[in-house]
């Protein structure tokens, strides 16, 4: 019953957003009584396509469920800038009655503008989200970085969200794209699935193709454990990546010791209280002389702790850089850092934008990345 409630709540906010909409644009607009009425039709459809997005997974025949899932998602990114341009030409309009500039015109006109800019950064973000994450190059300094190791690369991909809209075909791009690289060590950075292994293992396959020097290295994101991570964990395993559980490896690379380690997501512990991440244990017995002390970790919050723990560089995700505007200002209000280079004490943490998508086939503003870090002397 709590759960209904809870429902019909969130539901009958979303039917009061899409109603300020239909209010504030459609009788501005010079349209005839018919395109008024498809105009509040499409808004009623909209109401309920965005929810049915979240809750297709519980159709049980999958293709359904996935037709289901992008009908929703891409009504969902469409009245999220409906919304944000509703808003954004109620203030300038606000303004304008203040200062007299804005006439009958201006009213027509920027009410047409509202769903002509929505259709136009719902395209756009789609082709975004779409297409093959860029290469993105970043030079890590490392202070006493021996020279063997200068130069070594690392391809990160983080929060692929493979499930109802991103499917085989996606990922083999992208692993395809990893390959070119030829770099020294592949990490993965959490939240590579939205869905149980059943359904998604015809679709995960490709990772097996990932080729590294050292190998590919995966650890645990927030939507892994969504998705049941202790089915996970072995079948990324069984495809040849190396799991790091709050634990690290040690390799040797042209005659120096580089430390690779790896901790559970920040939120692990909700899932299974064995699972709280922890940087001190996964760094625990490490040797005093390895060259550079490296951290996988899919939340940017993990830093602090990590930082104390005496790495050098953390390798973070999970923000999607925001993915489509304005999402990127909400961030800070619970990660330290939206995306790129940052500097906590001697620690380095980069935060990858993410190479696929979550939710809405939409980026906007924050593009999608396949990251080369490489290590270089400080």
């Amino acid at each position: 019953m709590r759960l209904r409630s809870s429902t019909l709540i969130l539901l009958g906010i979303l039917a009061l957003l899409h109603a300020y909409i239909g209010w504030r644009i459609l009788p501005a607009l010079p349209l005839s009584a018919a395109g008024r009425w498809a105009g509040v039709a499409w808004l009623g459809v909209s109401v309920f396509l965005v929810p049915a997005g979240f809750f297709a997974h519980a159709i049980r025949t999958p293709h359904v469920a996935d037709r289901v899932t992008w009908a929703g998602m891409l009504a969902m990114g469409m009245f999220s800038s409906l919304l944000v341009f509703t808003f954004l030409r109620d203030l300038v309009l606000g303004v304008g009655l203040l200062t007299g500039f804005a006439g009958d015109a201006f009213t027509t006109w920027s009410a047409a503008a509202v769903p002509a800019l929505a259709v136009l950064a719902t395209l756009v973000g789609l082709i975004n989200a779409r297409r093959v994450a860029g290469v993105v190059d970043v030079d890590v300094p490392i202070e006493g970085l021996p020279q063997a190791l200068h130069g070594f690369t690392i391809a990160q991909i983080s929060d692929i969200h493979v499930g109802p809209t991103i499917k085989r075909g996606y990922l083999d791009a992208i692993v395809d794209a990893v390959n070119a690289l030829e770099a020294d060590l592949v990490a993965i950075t959490g939240d590579l699935v939205d869905g149980s292994v059943r359904r998604l293992a015809p679709h995960t396959a490709p990772l097996a193709r990932l080729r590294a020097r050292h190998g590919a290295y995966f650890v645990t994101g927030n939507h892994d454990y969504y998705s049941g991570a202790h089915e996970w964990i072995p079948e990324v395993r069984r495809l040849g990546l190396t799991v790091l559980l709050n634990e690290h490896v040690v390799l040797e690379h042209r005659g120096a010791s580089l430390l690779v380690a790896g901790v559970t997501d920040y939120s692990a512990h909700h899932f299974d209280a064995s699972h709280r991440s922890d940087p001190h244990a996964a760094i625990a017995g490490a040797p005093e002389d390895v060259g550079a002390k490296i951290l996988l970790a899919h939340q940017p919050r993990t830093a602090t702790r990590a930082a104390d723990a005496g790495f050098d560089l953390q390798l973070s995700g999970h923000t999607h850089g925001g993915q489509f505007f304005p999402w990127n200002f909400f961030v800070p209000m619970q990660q330290p850092w939206v995306a790129g280079l940052q500097r906590l004490r001697r620690m380095w943490v980069y935060i990858s934008r993410g190479t696929g998508y979550w939710g809405p086939p939409k980026r906007f503003g924050a593009p999608s990345e396949i990251t080369r870090v490489r290590l270089v002397r400080g």
